[in-house]
């Protein structure tokens, strides 16, 4: 009964999406790749990629959630040398992520709309044995199908915000039977597992595992990767930056004032902001030369060979590239904190041993902004006077702001870990299956 009104919902809702998502498609270019695939029409050459055993689809929704299902499947492949491992996901920018960060995944592919006819014809031409959503990733018709032709479900890295948590417990009495339809779950932190209980799941399918992303950022710190993006932005190894990355509309004022008054005290130092959404780098841009920053360049102007001569704000409207840039912060800003927007992934910054400034709205961050302030790496600020006041009060002193910021990095490497975790836990549930697994 729940999933049928849920599915009444589905339709009427496509009544309005579909000229929303048409318009989109026509005039701004966006969905172009994935809305075919998404319907179902997959080209035959994924499905001819998928050989071996046993088929293990593992679905990540965007870049944050492909970084967490990285390690995960890396872990998987030493298991399951011989496995056919599906890696899909939802948006464009997760795909291209995907495709050049989990090279152990044997195919790729973006996942159905959760239409009946639609998520059943997919998941029979990739025939998995177990489907593996990372986070808290949910829709009824594909789980019932799954449940169906039986698949087993693992939830890995499993996740719920505060915000996400009140939406869901309003509805719980529909998410209750579905939840409990998964086989296992294996949650982040005790917060989360409190929450999955809250929603009605068993408690006995509920597992404390960790957080998986701190097994790929620590992973993929390496000097090599600092060195070749420094050659790239022509920034050299002594120089002052100030990195303000994943920021939202409202923040980029604050960043670009904040930067002003760094150059007083500091007048070679470069910003480089990385938007939250590419596509609105020039924006950005618009925004910095508004503020009296003409000597701009963006990622995509680098990218096609021009050189940054000695220009001081770069734009990084490209994805992919974060993790690499925060590798040069002297100071970093991380960004959906300013703005209620519950914050951005501030371990990345904390894996290259950077001490992170966000502002107090790090809702969807609790644990991790708990964890860096206790050591030292991380630290609040409500406006752009207290921002600068940090930044400044660091600079002035470089052996603590080092000491910081390594205290923050031993966060990151203590807690590696989970994602062997989860691929045991998956490991597990494929032997309930079959001895064979």
């Amino acid at each position: 009964m729940a999933v049928s009104f849920y599915n009444v919902l589905l339709f009427f809702a496509a009544i309005f999406l579909i000229p929303f998502f048409a318009v989109k498609i026509v005039f701004a270019g966006k969905y172009r790749k994935s809305i075919g695939p998404k319907f179902g029409f997959i080209p035959q050459e994924v499905f001819e990629e998928m050989k071996g055993s046993p088929r293990i689809w593992v679905h990540a929704v965007s870049v944050g959630e492909v970084t967490a299902a990285a390690p995960i499947v890396s872990s998987l492949r030493e298991r399951y040398p011989k496995a056919c491992i599906v890696l899909s996901t939802s948006t464009e920018t997760g795909q291209e992520m995907a495709r050049r960060l989990v090279t152990d995944a044997t195919s790729h592919m973006y996942y159905p709309l959760d239409i009946p006819m639609v998520v059943r014809r997919v998941i029979d031409r990739v025939n998995p044995d177990i489907f593996v959503p990372v986070e808290t990733e949910i829709w009824p018709n594909f789980i019932r199908a799954c449940r169906k032709r039986g698949t087993k479900i693992v939830m890995v890295n499993g996740r719920i915000s505060p915000r996400s948590f009140g939406r869901y417990r309003k509805t719980r009495f529909f998410w209750k039977r579905i939840m409990n339809t998964i086989d296992m779950i294996g949650a982040i932190s005790a917060i989360d597992a409190s929450r999955l209980e809250t929603l009605g799941v068993k408690p006995s399918k509920i597992h404390v595992l960790g957080n998986s992303k701190y097994d790929s950022l620590a992973a993929g710190v390496d000097d090599a990767l600092r060195n070749t993006i420094e050659t790239r932005l022509e920034i050299p190894h002594e120089t002052k930056v100030f990195v303000a990355g994943s920021t939202h509309e409202g923040e980029e004022e604050v960043v670009l004032k904040v930067y002003r008054g760094l150059l007083e005290r500091y007048p070679d130092m470069v910003l480089i902001i990385v938007p939250r959404h590419p596509e609105r780098g020039g924006a950005v841009r618009s925004l910095a030369h508004d503020e009296g920053f003409n000597d701009c360049i963006t990622m995509t102007e680098i990218n096609r060979g021009e050189k940054r001569s000695g220009r001081r704000v770069i734009i990084v409207d490209v994805i992919g590239e974060l993790f690499k840039v925060y590798s040069l912060a002297t100071i970093v800003f991380c960004g959906g904190s300013l703005v209620p927007r519950g914050g951005q992934n501030i371990l990345e910054p904390a894996a290259w041993g950077k001490v992170v400034l966000y502002g107090p709205s790090m809702a969807d961050f609790t644990d991790e902004r708990e964890r860096l302030e206790m050591a030292g790496g991380g630290i609040t600020v409500r406006d752009d006077r207290e921002l600068l006041e940090e930044a400044l009060k660091l600079m002035e002193k470089p052996e603590t702001l080092h000491r910081k910021g390594e205290a923050g990095r031993e966060i990151v490497t203590s807690n590696m870990g989970a994602a062997r975790r989860y691929a045991e836990m998956i490991e597990e549930n494929l032997k309930l299956l079959s001895p064979n697994f």
